[in-house]
């Protein structure tokens, strides 16, 4: 299940929240920042309650969300941060200006310029900065400490010492320095928080894919009554109506009715696809032009578009090694600043130096140090990712799957339904003397309109929509073919070795095998009447996405079942050199088994129930969309479109994202590592630690958007 988590700033926040959940008896969490979700495993005894009176006592907020639920955007978070930021802005500005002009022009002080510089600071330390108080002393209440305590205690510090060489001692005052940490630290989680809206909108106009309500029929057959129904309600084998414009609300078949289905939202295909009678369509897809009725089969969260914002989730819920080990840093790291600050403050004023001067140094440890870099590194990467991924048709279904990727050296391609369309068609057509090509494909379809096999559908096709003769006596050959009697004559239609000797049409036959296409053969009356050429259409996109794979530095492997003719026909054409035929499930798997026992990092691209166990062994398993439900489960990364070059557009995106992250984590420990020994040094001043703190959290996801323009 999943808990909506609020109040989370930083990495220290994951750990707490993970590792309360984590004290109650078989409960496991991951905790993602970016998201502000929590995903939990829980025994069914476990009520829901008490994994949020959990989050709770460590001082966070939380609720169930719905398993498929986008995560809803920070409007409120936004709103609230804007507000706070206009009015720090407002004060800060003229008190900045003020400050620095008294400091170096002694002369410009007035009677009572302490009051004034007072009066612009406490609302900006005090209303302004309120949530960085309200989180420290939250936390404070729970027993813990977070990026906002040490916020809050250099803003407190500041502001308490000025009050108290204001009122007491009339020492040097550092009102400014906590209105501009509070200024900088609002301005850094202003546009932090706009920026992971812009993230996760990819992923929520997804989720806005679902329509609210459905059209359903019910009542006895021929006096169907149309009902308005939440979508909720809709069950597998209810039909429903679909008019223009509106969206698909199940996954399901057309009943009865022809339109225009607009796939780009979920796929990217620009191009309608035409769909009637026995046609299969998904949730969240619009018809244009025309009314269908629709028959259930899949609803709520079994439907294609559920499953897939849930893979895109629990890809966002994932964590690398690197950021595990962030959030175990964070956990400590945070306490340790504090004992930092407190012996920069005692070794500075063991060095003779002034309270004040010692406490400006300390405020600076505490305010540089914080976290919050580290703990967006990596998830608003993979939140990014993720979000472009579905945009272009690539749904990921979890960190490791961009690791594979990224890593690499093989790609293992099916050929049916992936290299292929999976659809047959007749693409040649030869006839005995004194038969005419009509005549012939008229008899072959007669008997195949009862046959439900793909070659069969490919003869019926050919023939075309004309009127077919009558048919009597169907009897289906398994494996071989089909017979009947049509107008009186006993046509079959099969192999060759199920009819016989080709005769004259040889030569023909000998040479459609050549090229891997299937023969089949029509007798009729006993004698060999016509042979057609059956072959599975190459996609117009697998040679350009091949081609693009070896540029990457790819081998790409040809692995399938059919026999080695068609094999070697698809491998030439698409540009592979290395075939592997004839192979069953578990072939495929030991094949599979064998490259990764080379030292290979292998990636299995098949789309059938036969390719599930290999997607399943390879190191990454990339399903093609339109493939069966099983190789769908049983691969790490979807294709949706109809176009294979999304697969080099899959390994590319992989490779940016682990590049950004690596980026991201580079800068966030680099500028930890450099930044607080200069705080302690007493190199760094307050002002511009604020800043700097700010700077390097929203230059974090700044760098994570890039990804949404690099791919």
């Amino acid at each position: 299940m999943e808990l909506a988590v609020g109040g989370m700033t930083c990495a220290a926040c994951v750990g707490r929240v993970e590792r309360k959940l984590a004290r109650l008896d078989g409960v496991l969490a991951t905790v993602n920042l970016a998201t502000g979700r929590a995903t939990v495993t829980h025994p069914a005894s476990t009520p829901v309650a008490e994994l949020v009176a959990a989050v709770e006592r460590a001082g966070y907020r939380a609720h169930p969300v719905a398993p498929d639920t986008p995560p809803a955007p920070p409007h409120g978070d936004v709103t609230d941060l804007r507000r706070r930021l206009a009015v720090a802005l407002l004060l800060f500005i003229p008190l900045a200006d003020l400050s620095v002009a008294l400091s170096f022009v002694p002369s410009l002080r007035f009677p009572g310029w302490e009051l004034v510089v007072a009066a612009l600071a406490l609302p900006v330390v005090g209303w302004s900065a309120w949530p960085f108080h309200r989180a420290a002393l939250t936390g404070l209440r729970h027993g813990t400490t977070t990026m906002d305590t040490l916020v809050a205690l250099g803003i407190a510090t500041a502001s308490a010492w000025s009050l108290w060489s204001l009122a007491v001692t009339g020492g040097p005052l550092y009102f400014e320095v906590a209105a501009g940490i509070t200024t900088f630290q609002l301005a850094g989680r202003y546009f932090e928080a706009r920026a992971r809206r812009a993230a996760g909108g990819a992923l929520r106009a997804l989720g806005a894919l679902r329509p609210a309500e459905v059209t359903v029929l019910r009542g006895p057959a021929g006096r169907e009554a149309e009902h308005r129904v939440a979508v909720a309600h809709l069950r597998p084998g209810d039909r429903f109506v679909v008019r223009p414009g509106e969206r698909i609300a199940a996954d399901g078949t057309v009943v009865s009715g022809a339109a225009a289905i607009d796939v780009s939202a979920m796929t990217g295909e620009p191009v309608p696809v035409e769909a009637g009678p026995g046609d299969e369509v998904v949730a969240g897809t619009i018809a244009a032009g025309g009314t269908l009725t629709v028959r259930a089969d899949r609803v709520g969260e079994g439907t294609r578009l559920s499953r897939m914002l849930r893979a895109v989730q629990d890809a966002q819920a994932g964590k690398s090694a690197a950021q595990r080990l962030v959030d175990r840093v964070s956990v400590v790291f945070v306490p340790a600043v504090l004992v930092l600050a407190g012996l920069t403050l005692t070794g500075w004023l063991l060095a003779g130096a002034s309270a004040a001067d010692a406490v400006v140094r300390a405020v600076a440890v505490l305010v540089i140090a914080c976290p919050c870099a580290l703990g967006l590194a990596t998830p608003t990467a993979i939140m990014v990712a993720t979000g472009r991924g579905a945009e272009l048709g690539i749904f990921v279904t979890g960190f490791r799957a961009l690791e594979a990727v990224h890593a690499a050296d093989v790609v293992v391609l099916d050929k049916t339904g992936t290299l292929t369309t999976g659809r047959m068609r007749v693409t040649g057509v030869a006839t005995a003397p004194g038969v005419a090509e009509q005549e012939l494909l008229a008899l072959a379809a007669a008997v195949e309109t009862s046959s439900e096999h793909p070659i069969a559908a490919a003869v019926v096709a050919r023939a075309g929509d004309g009127p077919l003769p009558t048919v009597a006596g169907f009897r289906a050959l398994p494996g071989r073919g089909a017979r009947a009697t049509v107008d009186g004559r006993d046509v079959l239609v099969g192999r060759p070795d199920a009819v016989g000797e080709a005769g004259p049409l040889a030569g023909q036959v000998a040479e459609w095998a050549t090229t891997g296409a299937t023969v089949v053969l029509v007798s009729v009356d006993g004698a060999v009447a016509g042979a057609l050429a059956v072959t599975d259409t190459i996609r117009p996109s697998a040679a350009p996405a091949v081609a693009q794979l070896r540029a990457m530095g790819l081998t790409p492997v040809l692995l399938t079942g059919d026999a080695p003719a068609a094999a070697r026909h698809v491998a030439a054409a698409v540009g592979i050199d290395e075939v592997h035929a004839g192979a069953l499930p578990e072939q495929k798997v030991e094949l599979v088994r064998d490259l990764r026992a080379g030292g290979r990092t292998v990636a299995m691209v098949g789309d059938g129930i036969n390719d599930a166990a290999a997607l399943a062994t390879a190191d990454l398993g990339i399903a093609v969309g339109s493939g069966t439900d099983v190789a769908v489960e049983s691969a790490d990364l979807v294709l949706v479109r109809d176009d294979l070059t999304v697969l080099p557009a899959a390994v590319r995106l992989a490779g940016a994202t682990i590049r950004t992250i690596r980026g991201n984590l580079a800068w966030a420990f680099g500028y930890n590592l450099a930044a607080v020994p200069l705080a302690v040094a007493g190199l760094l001043d307050p002002l511009l630690a604020g800043a700097a703190m700010a700077l390097s959290s929203l230059l974090v996801v700044s760098h994570s958007l890039r990804l949404r323009r690099q791919v």
